[in-house]
């Protein structure tokens, strides 16, 4: 397995809330929830620490039990992280938290992990397929249509107001059965991740894998930018740079959000890329 990645901070913002690792036979994408203004998490510490912190753990538990299965590790790591800020209220719902996408390469199989809205895009020959937990956005489809309505610019008051109206939303649907799940303080949220494996030999093999969070993602789903096929092309031949490079292009190009109604102008933009052999 071959892995190019990069990450990027939304411009203007000094730290980046997504982490990417590779780390023996894991590859990870992670993208923190970013602090909504006026609303308390109940945490010292704020998304970019979580990210950072939660990768830590999970290379603490990838050397302690290789062969555990993808939840058990992410399930360990979150429980660590929340040894690590003992003095913060971890039952608020806001608490920091993070999406999560993991691939190990196991044997003849490729092992996955998908937890909230980052992406997995695999290329497996004669067909290209995107993966994403569908919980996430059942969940939150109709506070995002009436949030994201295209209809105030992206810096006024009133989208900061919606954004407030949603992210309360949002907090009654974090870590329940009828909303969606997510690395924060209950590492029990891992065991609800979707995984699966699929085939690294033979005519169904993946060939290629591409872990983004939705900063990246955004050039297929919101700017239509790329096919799938053509985002792995371009991640393949350009590396994953270049596509955050057009991300902040196509950002930039609507400004204020009309035409592309999003959250926010930027986002941090995170991606890897692993490429296996062709002939096994």
């Amino acid at each position: 397995m071959r892995v190019t990645m990069a990450t990027e901070a939304a411009p203007g913002r000094p730290d980046n809330e997504d982490q990417v690792f590779h780390y023996a036979n894991v590859v990870g994408v992670l993208d923190g929830v970013s602090a909504t203004d006026g609303l308390d998490s109940g945490c010292m510490h704020g998304p970019a620490w979580y990210t950072r912190q939660l990768v830590v753990r999970l290379k603490d538990t990838i050397d302690k039990a290789p062969t555990d299965s993808l939840s058990n590790l992410l399930g360990t790591a979150i429980e660590q992280v929340m040894r690590d800020h003992p003095d913060c209220d971890l039952s608020n719902p806001s608490t920091p938290a993070a999406t999560v996408c993991m691939v190990r390469e196991n044997g003849p199989e490729l092992e996955y992990l998908i937890l909230c809205d980052s992406s997995l895009i695999v290329d497996r020959g004669t067909s290209r397929m995107r993966m994403t937990d569908k919980r996430f956005e059942r969940a939150i489809t109709r506070i995002r249509q009436e949030a994201l309505a295209g209809d105030v610019a992206i810096d006024s008051e009133e989208h900061a107001a919606r954004l407030r109206v949603a992210a309360e939303r949002k907090r009654l649907l974090t870590n329940t059965p009828e909303g969606y799940w997510i690395a924060a303080a209950t590492p029990v949220a891992a065991e609800q991740a979707i995984t699966g494996r699929l085939p690294l030999t033979g005519p169904r093999a993946v060939r290629r894998a591409a872990l983004l969070s939705d900063g990246a993602s955004c050039a297929v789903d919101t700017f239509d930018l790329y096919s799938l096929a053509g985002l792995l092309n371009l991640l393949t031949e350009d590396g994953p740079e270049e596509l955050i490079r057009q991300v902040r292009q196509a950002e930039n190009a609507d400004g204020d959000g009309y035409a592309r109604p999003r959250y926010k102008r930027h986002d941090d933009a995170t991606v890897a890329l692993c490429l296996f052999e062709e002939t096994r």
